[in-house]
């Protein structure tokens, strides 16, 4: 008996089984389709009914391979930090708390020049660390 055999990846093969067996894989099947069909009829609110399949639903926040990669970064950044002098530090940490240069330099009473060349150092370093 040839019967066909759908494989995962979506190929359909035609396979010569025994008689026995042939029989056996068709009724289980059947069964299978029964089953699908009564419960779709009976539960409409099923998630394959709401077709969760796009990008809408996806949400990778928690997801473990993300969380890993996010620990990762947040070590290399606090290594690199810890190669900073305090006052590279203290310049870096502000600007990551979403100050620009004009306000930092309004705090310590600086002026801008003073802080771009700072910056300019900690970019060297930071191009060396990171690449």
């Amino acid at each position: 008996m040839k019967i066909k055999y759908q494989f995962a990846d979506g190929k359909v093969a035609e396979i010569e089984v025994s008689e026995e067996f042939g029989t056996l894989y068709l009724e289980t099947e059947r069964q299978e389709q029964n089953a699908e069909r009564r419960q779709r009829y009976h539960c409409r609110e099923s998630l394959d009914y709401l077709g969760f399949e796009n990008e809408y639903y996806a949400d990778e926040t928690y997801a473990p391979e993300r969380l890993a990669l996010m620990k990762e970064q947040e070590e290399r950044v606090a290594e690199f930090l810890a190669t900073l002098t305090e006052r590279q530090r203290s310049l870096v940490l502000k600007l990551m708390d979403d100050k620009n240069i004009e306000q930092i330099a309004r705090e310590e009473g600086v002026h801008r020049s003073t802080l771009d060349e700072a910056l300019k150092s900690v970019r060297k370093k930071a191009m060396k660390f990171f690449f």
